[in-house]
This record gives structure tokens, sequence and C-alpha cells, in this order.
């Protein structure tokens, strides 16, 4: 979908239509920009900016809260639509707003000539943009290709409102002049070690005669693969969930331990909660803390047995940002996150303190941080 957020504020309110419109928090108050339509991001707005930033590059931006429900709501039903494009599609939704569809079966793949099984995809992908308009008065970008990675690419290439083609006999020159950061898995990081070796577009990847290796450790051939356009990833058409989270910011920047308790005690309660609606447990517990300068750690601890139970969650939690002193100056935000989900069992840890000394013979779980 184009501009999720804002492109559904922008429906339900016609007269925010062709202005910037920034969905988060007030820039008079603390707050991080959720969303932001093509009207704003001309201004340099983008999404996990804080709200201030945005109001002093956008003086005229429009500002409104966000209603995830609203968009969870509308996400339902334009993937009821996506579902329905065909007979035989499989569908992987990878967030809110974004999903892979296979429609091999439907336009008669698996041919010797590929690059003709994707022209018959493109009358599915024409119908299925105008149904989306049509029905939900929304814009969609669709990208056509043999494998996950080149669909992708093309849905990202003509926003908004495209709709791209990237032929098999032409995939190797369509990803030359991209950057690095194109392929799927080239973070910030990634992009800073190959930028130091030289390599700063896909084609500088098919020309390097190295090994990756010795840039991106065992990942290399990986990369090599993505930067020819091959990709052997499959749908995942399942809806397991992998991790889930609640945060905080807070109005203003505190050390307050009363404070910084009460907040971890309310959210390890609401993840119990959904742990228990799903049947689910958790194998690691994750703090995040965000300093006021907006440095932004992470801690994790691991369990062999799964968790569920709210006040061992808090514990855990409470324990992490001892272990690490991670409150020795206030904090802008704080949150908990949960993963390593699985079916949840009867048994659970019984976590305790001095297990988790130093040295402790009893201590069977593993602690990490990144």
């Amino acid at each position: 979908m184009d501009a999720f957020f804002t492109s559904v504020e922008q429906r339900d309110r016609p007269e925010l239509r062709g202005l910037p419109v920034i969905v988060g928090g007030s820039p008079e108050m603390r707050g991080v920009v959720s969303a932001a339509s093509y009207e704003a991001r001309r201004f340099g707005v983008r999404s996990a900016m804080p709200s201030r930033t945005a109001g002093r590059l956008c003086p005229q931006g429009v500002f409104l809260k966000p209603r995830m429900d609203r968009y969870r709501e509308e996400s339902r039903a334009i993937m009821a639509i996506v579902a329905g494009a065909a007979a035989g599609v499989a569908v992987e939704q990878v967030s809110v707003d974004e999903a892979y569809l296979d429609v091999t079966a439907a336009c008669g793949g698996g041919e010797d000539d590929a690059d003709a099984a994707l022209l018959r995809a493109l009358p599915l992908a024409r119908e299925l943009k105008e149904r989306v308009r049509a029905e939900r008065g929304l814009t969609a970008s669709i990208g056509i290709g043999s494998n996950k990675l080149l669909a992708k690419l093309g849905s990202d290439f003509d926003k908004p409102d495209g709709l791209t083609l990237i032929p098999e006999r032409d995939k190797v020159e369509f990803l030359r002049p991209l950057g690095v950061r194109a392929l799927h898995g080239v973070g910030a990081v990634t992009e800073g070690v190959l930028h130091g070796a030289g390599l700063r577009t896909v084609g500088d990847l098919q020309d390097h005669a190295g090994d990756l290796r010795a840039l991106v450790g065992s990942w290399g051939p990986a990369l090599r693969r993505f930067a020819f356009g091959e990709d052997e990833r499959g749908l995942d058409s399942g809806d397991e969930i992998k991790s889930i989270s609640a945060e905080e910011t807070f109005a203003v920047d505190t050390a307050d331990r009363v404070v910084l308790r009460a907040c971890l005690r309310e959210q390890a309660a609401e993840l119990a909660g959904k742990l228990a609606k799903r049947r689910l447990a958790a194998r690691t517990v994750q703090v995040k803390v965000r300093y006021g300068d907006f440095t932004t750690l992470t801690r994790q601890f691991s369990v062999e047995e799964p968790v569920t139970d709210a006040r061992d969650l808090y514990r855990l939690a409470c324990w992490l940002l001892g272990r690490d002193r991670l409150v020795t100056r206030p904090l802008r935000l704080l949150g908990l996150g949960l993963g390593g989900l699985g079916e949840a069992r009867t048994r659970q840890l019984a976590f305790r303190w001095d297990a988790a000394k130093p040295g402790a013979s009893a201590n069977r779980a593993s602690g990490g941080g990144a």
C-alpha cells in the first residue's frame, strides 16, 4: 500500500487530501512520527523521526494521532481482497500494509519461458489494483518478478500507484544501478561495510571478484545470489507470531524507579495477556531503553523453559535493567519485548533471583545483549 496510514486518513477526511499529513505525536510534546504522507515526505519528514523535528521541517504539517485499530481494520479488508485475487493464489502477509502473492498456479508458471508466465500475471495485478481502488478508495503499488526479491524491488520502484514487471532476462541489468541497500538483508551496518570496500551499487557486487564472506561473513554467498536476482525463499503462508512488545515514551525523561517499575509491571501484564490469548509462551525477554539524546539500547535474556506469567516477565525485565545498569541516567522510553514464542507448556520456569547471580550452579538460563 502507498503511505498506508496517511492515505487512510486522507481518504476518511477528504479535506486533508493534498496536505502534508503526519501521523504521530504532537510536535509540542514528546512523540515520534509513525507515518508521513507523500506531501510531508517532500519536506524531509520520515517515520521514526521525533515529532518536534518533523514540526520544524514541515511547519504546515497536519499532525494526527495514530488510529491503529482503524488501520488494522482497513488492512483486514484489503488482505481479504488480496486473498481472493484468483484461485490457487498463496499469500504471505508480511505487515499491516504489505503482502507477497505466489500466482504461479493462476498464471501457468513452471514453463520453459519464465517471462511469458510473468506477462500473464499483469492482468491479475491490474485487476487487483483496480479492486483496491474501487472498493477501498486507496492505491497500491505492485511488483512482478520470479521471486520475492524481485517482486519487492518492483513494488518499490514506481511508487505511488505503480506497477513494475522485472523480466527474468533483464533482472541483472535492472539491479546494476541500484544501491546495495536495496537488496534484502542489507541494513545500515552492512551498507557501511560494503561502502568501505568500495561496493556501492549492486553492479559493484556483481563485478566483485573477491569472496564476499571476507566482508559479511557466512552471508556472503546469499548476498551474491541476491545481487544477480536469485532468491530461493518461498512464501510463508502461516500466521506464526515471532515476537510481541510494548513500550512507552515518557512525557519527561525519568530515572524514578517507582515510575519505571510501574511501567514495566503494566507492560508485563499486557504481554502476558497476549500470550494467554494466543496460547503462547516466551523464551526470550528483552528490555529497550532510549535516553534523552536518542541513544537506544536493548538487552535480552533467554530461558530454557518458556515463561508466560506476568510476574516472571516483570522480574526478568527488572533484573535486566539492573544487570546492565541501564538506568544510570533518565530514560526517554522504556519497552519490554518477548521473543522465541512457541506453544505454551504447562511447566513453567520458577525464576529465582539467586539463580541469576554470577557463578550460581542453579542458573540454567543464558543471557545476551545486542
